[in-house]
């Protein structure tokens, strides 16, 4: 028997049980042996009932009464009496009729919860119950509690892992030892063991610290491993010519940031170099990426080497373009759009011009990645937002060019310093952390649903001083729970009530192509007043007479969402403000109160990341597949030493083929972290 030996040619797993494993994902030994507790009940202490004190104690005893009853709707509250030979007390559940079926009979349980004096009595509230025959595996009494797995009782997972135990003290490493004796690791057995059977709680935690370290280090392998692959590409040489750049420099109608130069030159040198550049911008919104994009597609263009954009968006995809244009047109640059709404002969000319090299910039959306485009001599690729895209899209549009093209991603979603070093461990990484010296922090407030009227009038002063406005709702239509507001009656309840007398424009992802076009034209040109829209604003638009964003159901967004968002205003001199407004009157959450405290992206990412995880940082194509069990990528000294884990593994010419375990996971976070 070995880990990959099927789960039904284990003692005690018949046909129906191995159904159950398979419905939850666990088809080999392997797969249960990586099927980790969720929590522990320590049952090593017990103290006996007539000697126990509030707080958190474990009882062994027997039920003598129990019964439940309904308290008020939807409530039930079950009541019993335990005993051992030292005395009684009470025991009470919320919500667990359940237990009457489970305690009745007289059997021994282990008992564990809070003692507390609660209703006029002390009680013990909520515990858990663990029949005392039931649990002869684990002598220690540290019983590891497991995820429920439908039609399945946690004693059968208890005794199957108990059959497997002496395979688990025979499995080799799968880390070198060299690691393992630097960073004071446990041996892989000994930490499946500590994990499924431990003595004490203290021996869990070294467990979990060792597989933890373990699903970094193979992260952080894969990406070291995919930029040594990189350097060893071949791409275009582009040579750097400080005239152009000057020029460009000098007709720009602002002053680049110090970040923005010092970004725009990190670019510049990695032209000249034969190995493809694999670069990552992250700025925060309104930071100016695009300007930095522009400044190295001048310097490609000069040189006779085509530009593509890729966005995730149509509207995204026009702004870059109005954008790009304004910037290079006076220098001859040529800038085209391809987007599915470019059709018939418009469209068969773009791309022969663009086959001819007669076009030197191309934005686009996934239109770019067609067969049908072909570039005459493609050296630089922009992919913004480039979370939006997965792998084998961007892989497409790399393809387009007979070398390796140089490649800058660029996202205005700020990247928590533990993701940079884990996910995006394989890219060269500049930040533009600064904003343009005229730009005002936006003034951020939570408003209460009561509080619409005096809102609404703070929005219409500032319609009166020129002023336009974002209102943005996370829905099209009116949704089951009532609760979450549509665009399309939020759209009709303004223009017939509080803004009837100014004009509405309404924006979905469900509008044709040209409807969103003559939306967002409208808007930018000053005839409208108020844009109500879903969040395909999110990412891009740029409308620097916007001055106010009012965020409907503002706790039903993510933190990155809400600055995301928030980042349409601010882009001029103007003050702007942006007002949330929760789905109900509760005390605002955490996420609402650092938004309003805070305008640093940066921040906010750390705190996001700590909130809810890493989400869709990772891409569409990523999203969920990371499949980090125990690693927390909140842990940034564990990052760090995984990291020179990694570093040293590569460096000292270790074989990755002698650990066929580590082999097959790094393998398969190379293909998911790589950008080209």
């Amino acid at each position: 028997m070995n880990v990959t030996t099927s789960l039904e040619r284990v003692k005690g797993v018949g046909p129906k049980s191995a159904e159950q494993f398979a419905a939850a994902g666990i088809y080999t030994v392997g797969d249960l042996l990586h099927f980790l507790p969720r929590k522990y009940e320590d049952f090593s202490e017990v103290t006996p009932i007539a000697a126990i004190t509030p707080g958190k104690v474990t009882v062994r005893a027997r039920c003598e009464k129990i019964e439940t009853r309904p308290v008020r709707r939807g409530m039930k509250i079950t009541t019993a009496t335990l005993a051992d030979a030292t005395g009684k007390l009470q025991a009470v559940w919320f919500n667990q009729p359940y237990r009457a079926t489970q305690l009745k009979g007289g059997d021994e349980f282990f008992f564990s919860g809070v003692f507390e004096f609660a209703y006029n009595r002390y009680q013990l509230t909520n515990p858990s119950a663990e029949k005392v025959s039931d649990t002869p595996v684990q002598t220690d009494r540290i019983l590891p509690v497991y995820p429920a797995i439908a039609g399945l009782k946690t004693q059968l997972v208890r005794k199957i892992l108990h059959e497997l135990q002496p395979l688990m003290r025979m499995l080799p490493d799968t880390l070198p030892e060299e690691i393992i004796r630097q960073y004071g690791l446990m041996s892989y057995s000994d930490a499946l063991v500590g994990l499924h059977f431990p003595k004490t709680l203290q021996q869990t935690k070294d467990a979990r610290q060792r597989f933890a370290f373990e699903e970094l280090f193979q992260l952080l392998l894969a990406s070291q491993l995919n930029k040594q692959e990189n350097a060893q590409l071949t791409g275009w040489k582009i040579p750097f010519t400080q005239p152009v750049v000057k020029q460009f420099v000098s007709k720009l109608p602002f002053m680049l940031t110090a970040a923005q130069r010092v970004a725009a030159w990190d670019i510049l040198q990695d032209f000249e170099k034969s190995e493809p550049m694999n670069r990552l911008l992250q700025g925060d919104v309104g930071s100016g990426k695009t300007v930095v994009a522009g400044l190295a597609a001048r310097q490609a263009a000069y040189e006779g080497f085509q530009t593509a954009i890729m966005a995730p968006t149509e509207i995204l995809a026009q702004q870059h373009a109005i954008t790009l244009d304004a910037l290079l047109h006076p220098f001859g640059v040529r800038v085209g759009v391809l987007t599915g709404s470019v059709k018939g002969k418009p469209r068969q000319e773009l791309l022969r011009a663009i086959e001819q090299g007669e076009v030197d910039i191309v934005v686009g959306t996934h239109a770019l990645i067609q067969s049908t485009v072909a570039f005459k001599r493609l050296g630089f690729v922009v992919i913004d937002e480039q979370h939006r895209f997965g792998v084998a899209q961007r892989q497409a549009l790399l393809s387009k060019s007979e070398r390796m093209p140089h490649l800058l991603a660029m996202t205005a979603t700020p990247i928590p310093r533990s993701l940079a070093l884990t996910v995006y461990g394989e890219l060269d990484i500049s930040v533009l952390n600064e904003k343009p010296a005229d730009r005002k922090p936006i003034s951020t407030k939570i408003w209460s649903p009561n509080s619409r009227p005096q809102l609404y009038e703070e929005i219409d002063s500032e319609i009166a001083k020129g002023r336009q406005v974002y209102v943005v709702c996370n829905r099209i239509e009116e949704s089951a729970e009532g609760d979450r507001k549509s665009v399309e009656a939020e759209y009709k309840r303004l223009r017939q009530g509080a803004f009837k007398h100014r004009t509405i424009g309404l924006l979905h992802g469900k509008m044709s192509s040209q409807e969103k076009e003559a939306v967002m034209h409208d808007f930018s040109e000053g005839t409208t007043d108020i844009l109500v829209s879903t969040t395909v604003i999110e990412v891009g638009v740029n409308i620097p007479n916007a001055t106010v964003m009012l965020i409907e159901d503002g706790d039903h967004f993510g933190l990155a969402q809400l600055h995301q968002l928030r980042g349409r205003v601010g882009r001029s001199g103007h003050q702007s403000y942006c007002y949330i407004v929760p789905s109900d009157s509760k005390a605002p959450t955490r996420r609402l109160r650092e938004i309003e405290k805070s305008n640093d992206g940066f921040y906010l990412a750390e705190v996001d990341l700590q909130l809810r995880g890493p989400g869709e940082l990772y891409g569409r194509a990523q999203h969920g597949a990371l499949n980090l069990q125990v690693a927390t990528l909140g842990d940034t000294h564990q990052i760090q030493q995984a990291q020179k884990a990694a570093q040293w593994f590569v460096s000292s010419g270790k074989n990755l083929l002698h650990y066929e375990q580590l082999a097959k996971q790094v393998q398969a976070y190379q293909r998911l972290t790589t950008l080209n």
